[in-house]
């Protein structure tokens, strides 16, 4: 094979090659499921839902609520990194949020599945 025929295939398996997903904080990675890029937590491989009726920057999912759909929890030090930011709850605990809208797990998913996808209406898996 030539230098030119390697840098040729180098270059076709790189168009070929899906989009890479923006960064990721800590503790959330983002994963390919049939072609899209969701999030998932790094420990758990717990898929990761915005819930829609949150405001940007604002969680409305309390009490029982969080209980069900337990909040991605961020250290108070954790810094904002590409469409990843912190918000701060009303107990005063920092979340993850995507795209300013606060992130959950669903406590009933078990690791990669996502069961709580389109609950109600209202939760929807991550993708970016």
């Amino acid at each position: 094979m030539t230098r030119l025929t390697m840098v040729i295939a180098a270059a076709a398996a790189l168009l070929a090659a899906p989009a890479l997903a923006g960064p990721a904080p800590a503790g959330i990675k983002m994963v390919d499921a049939d072609g899209k890029s969701v999030a998932r937590t790094a420990a758990g491989d717990m898929p990761v839902y915005v819930f829609d009726k949150d405001a940007a920057g604002k969680s409305n999912c309390n009490d029982k609520c969080a209980a069900a759909w337990p909040p991605v929890a961020a250290k108070a030090d954790d810094a904002a990194v590409g469409d990843w930011s912190v918000v701060k709850r009303d107990d005063g605990s920092a979340q993850w949020a995507f795209k300013g809208k606060p992130v959950y797990t669903f406590a009933k998913d078990t690791a990669g599945k996502a069961t709580g996808d389109g609950m109600g209406g209202v939760w929807h898996v991550v993708v970016q």
